[in-house]
């Protein structure tokens, strides 16, 4: 299976009739990371964004600081604040 199959598969799925053309089939190098499909769910974690849906109350400090001890990491932040 190509990395990236998921394009194709998508685009069957929506009826998208239009072919790609991949020029440069990527090649990654073990030692300098990997494909982020093919990557640990602990890593994609600790390496990532989570999309909160923030309800009213807390703040987004607070919730940021809820997230960093329930998954066990030792920085968390938060992108911004968009209050009703």
């Amino acid at each position: 299976m190509k990395p990236y199959n998921f394009i194709q598969s998508i685009d069957s799925f929506c009826s998208y009739n239009n072919p790609w053309t991949f020029k440069v089939e990527p090649q990654i190098d073990e030692s300098h990371g990997s494909y982020p499909d093919k990557r640990e769910m602990n890593l994609l974690i600790r390496n990532g964004i989570i999309n909160v849906d923030k309800p009213p109350g807390p703040t987004s400090h607070e919730v940021a600081f809820w997230l960093k001890g329930m998954l066990s990491l030792d920085r968390v932040g938060h992108g911004g604040t968009l209050e009703r």
